[in-house]
């Protein structure tokens, strides 16, 4: 038998088409993406507001396939990481990080990751397949929950930091995106949204010519290819000067700095030459530094640099008025601070990525 389409993968206009089709009128179909996309409905039965034959019709035409939160993890710092259940089993995680001011959603945008970072834990799981624009808008909604009902205050900034390679999913998350900023979605300002990427300067190029809203953030690590190469494989085929120009593009196009996400371990870019190659980038592209403080993942190759390192990359930095701010992790005693998500925690049973 023929699985029935998912409707939850339809476009606004693809949904009229098909109550057209019905004879229904034009704004069914408009209360129907309300209850999607507004209300996070799970079912069709949730649609109250629908004619009773209607729902009928659209449970006999259409699947529904919402995902579920299957375990939350507590930090004591207060972050709640979530494993989520898709419908097809597998599982992906979410993360919500709680400051005094903020509710951030870090959110997956693939299962597993193929850019094979060797200090990520994420990179040890194969890319099983990507998330489709419902299933990143899910990881939001229910955060977005999480924080009114945890915190009693709403989503306020959204990181794609999570599982995966944003750009490797372009078409999807951008739609997502679109879902979580308009008003019949979200209506999150794009300006709270930082999409990170591992450098792929061609599709960096394609954001700034697509226009995006959104801020981009590069897992940048070292602006040295020799070493940026030992780390992170996507440098063999984009390395830093093919980088350095699409992020000029970017710059030229948006006029919105990119941030650095960089971490600084010991014997690997702790040395003066790294610090100096990563001031002559920063002098060419605009741009902020995070100095993220490193969450192992059990790799020994891997260890935290020194502060007074630290303090040197912020000194130099600062010498050609680049902000630069050492970040501290959250989350880290249940694996949901950056690099950490690998599903290591679920019992046996619900992880089908190990």
């Amino acid at each position: 038998m023929e699985a029935k389409p998912d409707f939850r993968s339809l476009r606004r206009e693809e949904v009229r088409a098909h109550f057209a089709a019905w004879a229904e009128p034009a704004y069914r179909a408009d209360q129907v993406y309300d209850w999607l996309w507004s209300k996070g409905a799970q079912s069709f039965e949730e649609m109250s507001n629908l004619p009773k034959a209607l729902r009928i019709k659209l449970t006999e035409e259409f699947e529904f396939r919402p995902q579920r939160i299957e375990s939350v993890q507590r930090s004591t710092d207060g972050t709640l990481k979530n494993a989520v259940r898709l419908h097809d089993g597998l599982v992906v995680e979410s993360v919500l990080i709680p400051t005094e001011k903020r509710i951030t959603a870090c959110v997956s945008s693939q299962v597993g990751c193929a850019m094979g970072c060797a200090f990520c834990a994420t990179a040890r799981l194969k890319r099983m397949r990507n998330l489709e624009p419902d299933e990143i808008y899910d990881q939001v909604r229910a955060i977005d929950e999480q924080g009114r009902s945890e915190f009693g205050r709403p989503l306020t900034n959204i990181v794609f930091m999570g599982m995966g390679e944003p750009l490797m999913n372009y078409k999807n998350t951008l739609e997502a995106i679109d879902r979580i900023t308009s008003p019949k979605g979200l209506g999150l300002s794009p300006k709270r949204i930082t999409l990170s990427t591992v450098g792929l300067p061609k599709m960096i190029r394609k954001l700034a010519d697509d226009g995006v809203k959104f801020n981009l953030a590069v897992s940048l690590h070292s602006a040295r290819d020799e070493v940026r190469a030992k780390i992170m494989p996507v440098n063999d085929v984009a390395p830093i000067e093919e980088l350095r120009s699409s992020l000029e593009y970017w710059y030229a196009a948006t006029k919105r700095k990119v941030t650095f996400e960089y971490v600084v371990w010991r014997d690997v870019n702790d040395q003066p030459e790294d610090i100096r190659a990563l001031v002559e980038l920063a002098k060419r592209v605009p741009c902020k530094v995070n100095l993220i403080e490193y969450n192992s993942i059990g790799d020994e190759r891997f260890r935290q640099a020194s502060p007074e390192v630290l303090q040197d990359y912020v000194d130099a930095l600062a010498r050609i008025s680049v902000m630069a701010k050492v970040r501290h992790s959250r989350g880290k005693d249940i694996d949901a601070a950056c690099g950490q998500l690998a599903n290591k925690k679920l019992p046996a049973e619900l992880n089908s990525l190990e």
